[in-house]
């Protein structure tokens, strides 16, 4: 392959990573923006499936008494060797790599887009004389 060529498709790659980051951002922030939003009527569009938790929890822990806490017991123990499988800083790293490659990509791309906006005013002025 040709360097031309390779660089041809570096530079897809990467319009792709940013298309992909974008798409990303916009649809957690449009995610959170529902969930956090208030309706009509005044209540949070997650709230009725926060209270439906709330009330399984509840009937999950009568019926685990009622079944002498095995139950609970045998969950509370599977539930801590999962946390403690997850590897938290490796996902915090990869995310905020992710993040700031983002950040950087936006970055680029507002400044061109400004940059093009300022000569098609200069062009803009100068045809009409000002």
């Amino acid at each position: 392959m040709s360097v031309r060529a390779q660089d041809s498709v570096d530079e897809r790659d990467t319009e792709y990573d940013l298309l992909t980051a974008a798409l990303i951002g916009m649809t957690i922030g449009a995610g959170l923006t529902f969930m956090l939003r208030r309706g009509p009527s005044g209540r949070r569009p997650a709230s009725p499936a926060m209270r439906g938790l709330g009330r399984g929890a509840s009937w999950a822990g009568r019926h685990a008494l009622q079944l002498g806490g095995s139950g609970a017991r045998w969950a509370a123990r599977g539930g801590e060797a999962a946390w403690k499988r997850i590897p938290r800083e490796e996902i915090g790293a990869h995310v905020s790599d992710y993040m700031g490659r983002a950040r950087d990509a936006i970055d680029d791309a507002v400044e061109s887009e400004l940059a093009d906006l300022r000569r098609a005013i200069r062009r803009q002025r100068k045809r009409l004389g000002v």
